[in-house]
C-alpha cells in the first residue's frame, strides 16, 4: 500500500463533510477522530495524536461533524456542539463508509473522541460493534452517551487529567457502566485540555498502544 495524504469530502447522512486522511505504507489499522465542542479538524491536541499515530503505521482521518454552514450558525449558539445524536449519526456513517476508502479497506477502524466528541464516538462503537475495534476518548464526556455505554463492547481507554475533577468523576462513573475492556488512565497534573509540559505527548503515546495492540485484524 502507497501511503496516502489527502483532504477530501465525504458524503454522510445526506451532508458532504471535510476530511483529512493520512494512511501509511503498511498501516496496521485506522482511526477516526470525532473533535470536541466548538473544535474541528485543525484541532492542535487531536492533529498532534494524529501526527503520532501516523508514525506509528495507523491511518487517520480527522474529519469535521458539522458541515461549513453548521460550523458558523454553531459559533453563534453553540447548540449543534451539544446535538450527540446528529454526530453520533455521522461518525456511525463515516465509520460505515471507510471501508469502502480503498486506501482503508481491510484495515481495523478505532475512533478517537474529545471532550463531547468522545460521547459521538461511544455510540457509534455501540452502534457498530463488528466494525469499531477501539475507541480512545480524551478528556471525554461519556455522560452525554448514558444510553450507549452498556452497549460498548470493545476496548475502551479513558484518559483524563488528574485536576480535571469533574470530567474524571464522570468517567470513573462510565467506566463501571461499559461491558467491555475498559481502562481509565489518569495523566498527572494535567487539566482538561492536556496544556501542561509533557501531558499531550502522555496522551498521544497511550492511545497509540492502545490502537496498535487493538486494531489489527
Amino acid at each position: 500500500m502507497n501511503a496516502v495524504v489527502e483532504s477530501v469530502r465525504i458524503p454522510a447522512e445526506g451532508v458532504w463533510l471535510d476530511a483529512d486522511v493520512g494512511v501509511p505504507e503498511a498501516a496496521t489499522g485506522v482511526v477516526l477522530f470525532a473533535h470536541g465542542s466548538g473544535s474541528s479538524r485543525h484541532s492542535p491536541r487531536n492533529r498532534y495524536v494524529a501526527g503520532e499515530l501516523y508514525a506509528a503505521g495507523i491511518g487517520t482521518v480527522l474529519a469535521d461533524l458539522l458541515t461549513r454552514e453548521e460550523e458558523r450558525t454553531d459559533a453563534v449558539s453553540g447548540a449543534l456542539r451539544f446535538d450527540i445524536g446528529l454526530l453520533a449519526a455521522r461518525l456511525t456513517d463515516l465509520v460505515d463508509r471507510l471501508g469502502e476508502y480503498e486506501p482503508a479497506a481491510g484495515l481495523g477502524r478505532g475512533l478517537f473522541g474529545a471532550s463531547t466528541g468522545a460521547a459521538a464516538a461511544l455510540v457509534a462503537a455501540a452502534a457498530r460493534p463488528d466494525t469499531v475495534r477501539a475507541v480512545v476518548s480524551r478528556g471525554g464526556r461519556p455522560d452525554l452517551a448514558p444510553e450507549a455505554l452498556a452497549s460498548v463492547r470493545r476496548p475502551t481507554l479513558l484518559i483524563v487529567g488528574e485536576r480535571d475533577q469533574e470530567v474524571l468523576r464522570l468517567n470513573r462513573a462510565a467506566a463501571r457502566q461499559i461491558p467491555g475492556e475498559t481502562r481509565l488512565e489518569v495523566v498527572p497534573g494535567a487539566t482538561h485540555l492536556f496544556e501542561e509540559p509533557g501531558t499531550l505527548e502522555r496522551v498521544a503515546h497511550l492511545a497509540r498502544d492502545w490502537f496498535t495492540r487493538h486494531l489489527p485484524v
